[in-house]
């Protein structure tokens, strides 16, 4: 889908996922921004910190979620969606299938680690008791672009 077909909600979450990468990198992290819309509002946003924090679980997904659950004083989103600039990882589906969540959409897809249809796909498991819409590619090349510039940088 080209990005001009995204409706324009989509395209502001994906943008506030951005501006939590952007930061990211900016701090030395691997620059992956996310963040948790309900009801057209953005109640949270999270972008990797495992560095600073000594922590290989603080990513992006796990801070917003985090972040999310406090701003709706439960750990169940339901109805919500997180906006994410790479495609999920194994650990960070499992906290979406834990939280709810209706919809994930994501930026770039991650052909290494993404567990949401590119080296693995854990959205259709049997293993795994909650379903979420998926949707991938919104501004896959800005996204793309923030990691590649990245990891250049530190060659």
């Amino acid at each position: 889908m080209k990005n001009s077909d995204w409706p324009q909600q989509d395209i502001d979450g994906m943008r506030a996922a951005l501006a939590e990468a952007e930061r990211a990198a900016d701090e030395g992290e691997v620059p992956v921004g996310a963040a948790v819309v309900v009801n057209g509002e953005v109640i949270a946003t999270g972008r990797n910190c495992s560095v600073a924090q000594l922590d290989p679980c603080a990513h992006a997904e796990i801070i917003a979620l985090r972040g999310a659950g406090a701003n709706q004083g439960n750990h169940r989103l339901t109805g919500g969606t997180l906006f994410v600039t790479l495609e999920p990882c194994v650990m960070c589906t499992g906290a979406i299938v834990q939280a709810r969540l209706t919809r994930v959409v994501f930026g770039a897809y991650d052909k290494k680690a993404g567990a949401l249809g590119s080296a693995t796909d854990l959205s259709d498991s049997r293993a795994l008791n909650h379903r979420f819409e998926i949707n991938g590619g919104l501004l896959a090349d800005e996204c793309s672009r923030l990691l590649q510039q990245f990891f250049e940088a530190r060659r």
